[in-house]
């Protein structure tokens, strides 16, 4: 019989498993005879997922406790990353919903000023619309130096993310190149 490095550490940890379950078994004496109650219920559930970072398609454990995220790591049995994260892959747990680290709430800080003022999503969308207006307006390019029409900007750029779906790349793009946009970029190329 021929025992890989991975077969050797899956029987190893099971033996050691095994160990630990038995010394947590708690005996209940009935009148007759003794029986081992086995706890039935896992305190966390697990879960596999794939990366939604670069494309790779990475697999990834999520545990949750009480319907909320607690840990996330690489899945040893994933054919691809074999439990290994890249950096973005490591920072997983920041994507999460429950994170208690995640802004909640629009901060804006003015230009030259040292305070963060709370806004609404409201404000910040509008604000946001106002600005990319202002600079496009200022800055757009009708036609070329040999005077081809080009109908571009290039005083803005758009750095996109991989945690969006394929449908809101797409809507996005469409959005960037109407505004006459050149500079499209995602993080996962650089």
């Amino acid at each position: 019989m021929e025992l890989t490095r991975r077969d050797f550490l899956k029987a190893s940890g099971a033996g050691a498993g095994g160990v630990f379950l038995l010394g947590s078994l708690k005996p209940v004496k009935t009148e007759a005879r003794t029986h081992i109650s086995l706890p039935l219920k896992k305190k966390i559930g697990e879960k596999t997922t794939i990366c939604p970072y670069d494309g790779t398609g990475c697999g990834f454990i999520v545990a949750a406790e009480n319907g909320k995220v607690v840990n996330i790591e690489g899945d040893p049995d994933h054919p691809i990353n074999q439990g290994a994260a890249c950096i973005k892959g490591q920072t997983l747990r920041q994507l999460s919903a429950d994170n208690p680290w995640r802004l909640k709430k629009v901060l804006y800080r003015r230009p030259g000023g040292a305070d963060w003022e709370e806004k609404t999503w409201d404000w910040a969308i509008d604000e946001i619309a106002k600005r990319i207006k202002k600079t496009r307006d200022s800055a757009f390019v009708e036609k070329n130096s040999r005077g081809v029409t080009v109908n571009r900007t290039e005083a803005i750029a758009h750095l996109g993310g991989s945690a969006l779906d394929d449908q809101e790349c797409y809507l996005l793009t469409k959005m960037n190149r109407a505004l006459g946009m050149l500079y499209i970029e995602h993080h996962a190329r650089l």
